[in-house]
């Protein structure tokens, strides 16, 4: 119960339709309790009747108009509620949805290092999609069923307070009983839940990389996968349907027990007279109204049990914390030259694994710095670091004089372009995808970054132009393609500090040779971080800073280093293509 208060409290800004479907609810409850009173009225009549004593027409007519305008009424009003009822599980869904969205955006990248894209989507359709149900059948049946209970119980104690009473003290114990196999069922439900998050995310991954499965002749593989992920759950689902059933078998059972001897209690009451014929009836209503309500107390503790498994996953996310945020009060970022200064800085991911140590350099306004290094040598963790993607273990980011950390997020991370080794793209047009970064450009301004990207000549040449769409992540361009569009997106931007992280290494020397012109051009004029391995992008650079065990090895200008000793030289060194030299250079060709 205190998860379906929790959800309401959180909700709480549809009020304007949780107030009046409660209120509706309650008034459609009240009035029809109006008729069993009503067919009480008829019975008295035609008991009287068959003793002799005929009421007058009066006292049959008004009850039986009573009850058709209480049809009427209730039909009218239930369907009134059940409408608004309908728009309130609308509502919260869209509510949810989107609050659980926009929260995820604002995570961290641990948040996502940690996490399946599959998973998050499957809990969020699974958690708002039980939430949802849940409040839907709050809003248009718990409430009238508890409230009609407990009108009707005050009406069974006056006529049979022993009934009353025995019927009051059967809900918590049926309720009881009830949570006790739903905390069986619930066990079962993580179970599924787990594996079924599993198998999503699988499933979306293998899609997304269709092209890797097709290629390694995986398909049967991912099948079988699927396949006995999907049985695993077939099988959860039967044990905890299995042991549900035979629970509720027991408890209906039992109930049905305790009914008849009800039964038999009121029946005897009127034959030995303490009853009347109509009193009867009346109880009979009553209880009926009663008993189904009492049954259905399992089929609502079983929707808690399953809003309680969607709020889990809901609230998990939600109460996840950004651990990164702006400081109070945090102004804009101001780039006068765009100057970046890295001081002393320090990092480790969350295993411990310390991935820079003291790591101090300057790339000064409008200059090109290089980072070079092994794999895992920490090149792209700085780049993050730049960007405010992770917190600083220590040390501090300078740009023009201000402390990174103590400027707003949206401020730093509009004054940075980038580029990465996998363009990425989005499903949409062209148009769409080079104006990513900058929504309100208009068409002129995209065209004219396109021809700075060397990308208009092939964009005229699709069938729609700026309006052609390119498909999932771009598929339905070439490599060189996907990047000068990114490129172009980065030029329109127009942001005076630029990151380049590996932005040719996926290319064949035809489109490196396509997109590093394009490249050239976004690089004019802006402050540029260069994180590469080809010595046909280090060689244009003014600075190059080698990085090894997480720390600065050297840095200074190409022609500098090229005749040092440390990875610079190395690299030139390994230019003559032995086997040897082969498998030097590719622990420096892997992404860092």
């Amino acid at each position: 119960m205190k998860d379906l208060i929790k959800i309401i409290r959180y909700s709480w800004d549809l009020k304007r339709y949780y107030i009046p479907t409660i209120i509706l609810v309650i008034v459609s409850t009240v009035i029809g309790l109006v008729s069993p009173f009503l067919t009480k009225r008829i019975v008295d009549g035609l008991t009287q009747m068959a003793a002799g004593h005929p009421p007058a027409h009066s006292f049959y007519v008004w009850p039986i108009v009573g009850l058709l305008g209480i049809g009427i009424a209730v039909a009218v009003i239930s369907n009134i509620q059940g409408y608004i009822g309908d728009q309130l599980g609308a509502k919260l869904n869209t509510l949810l949805s989107t609050r659980y969205y926009r929260h995820i955006l604002q995570l961290p990248l641990e948040y996502y290092d940690n996490e399946v894209a599959g998973k998050i989507t499957n809990r969020l359709e699974r958690s708002i999609t039980t939430i949802s149900q849940l409040i839907t059948a709050f809003a248009n049946n718990f409430v009238g069923m508890i409230l009609g209970v407990v009108l009707s119980l005050a009406v069974i104690a006056y006529y049979a307070w022993p009934v009353a009473l025995l019927l009051a003290l059967l809900f918590p114990l049926y309720i009881w009983l009830t949570s006790l196999s739903s905390k069986r069922w619930q066990t079962y439900q993580e179970g599924i839940n787990t594996d079924m998050d599993i198998n999503n995310g699988r499933f979306i991954e293998a899609v997304n990389q269709i092209r890797v499965v097709k290629s390694f002749v995986q398909e049967i593989t991912e099948g079988n996968f699927f396949a006995g992920k999907r049985h695993a759950i077939e099988r959860e689902t039967k044990a905890q349907s299995l042991g549900w059933h035979w629970y509720d078998t027991a408890r209906r059972a039992g109930l049905a027990v305790i009914f008849a001897l009800i039964y038999v209690y009121i029946t005897w009451a009127a034959v030995t007279g303490r009853l009347s014929i109509g009193q009867l009836v009346l109880l009979l209503q009553l209880i009926i109204t009663v008993q189904f309500p009492l049954g259905a107390s399992s089929f609502i503790v079983d929707n808690l049990q399953r809003a309680q498994a969607g709020s889990r996953d809901f609230f998990g996310v939600m109460d996840t914390k950004p651990t990164i945020v702006d400081e109070p009060g945090a102004g804009s970022l101001t780039v006068t030259k765009g100057e970046v200064a890295f001081s002393d800085i320090k990092f480790a991911y969350g295993d411990g694994q310390v991935v820079l140590n003291d790591i101090s350099f300057t790339v000064k306004h409008g200059t090109k710095l290089a980072l070079v290094g092994e794999s895992g040598q920490g090149k792209t963790t700085i780049s993050n670091l730049l960007l405010r993607l992770y917190h600083l273990d220590g040390g501090k980011i300078i740009i023009d004089g201000q402390d990174i950390a103590k400027v707003s997020q949206s401020s730093l991370r509009e004054a940075i372009g980038v580029v990465f080794q996998e363009p990425a793209l989005f499903s949409g047009t062209v148009r769409d995808n080079i104006a990513y970064g900058t929504p309100k450009a208009s068409l002129e301004a995209i065209k004219q970054a396109a021809a700075a990207a060397n990308a208009d000549g092939f964009i005229d040449k699709l069938p729609h132009g700026f309006d052609t769409e390119i498909g999932e992540r771009g598929v339905k361009l070439s490599g060189g393609q996907r990047q000068r569009l990114a490129i172009a997106r980065a030029i329109l931007k127009d942001a005076p500090i630029l990151i380049l992280d590996e932005a040719t290494s996926s290319l064949d020397s035809k489109a490196e040779a396509e997109v590093q012109s394009a490249l050239d051009q976004l690089m004019k004029g802006r402050t540029t971080l260069i994180i590469a391995h080809r010595l046909s992008t280090i060689a244009r650079v003014d600075m190059i800073v080698g990085l090894k065990d997480g720390r600065v090895l050297e840095q200074g200008t190409p022609d500098e280093l090229a005749h040092g000793k440390g990875i610079y030289s190395e690299l030139l060194a390994l230019q003559n293509p032995t086997e040897d030299n082969k498998k030097k250079l590719a622990k420096y060709e892997m992404a860092g």
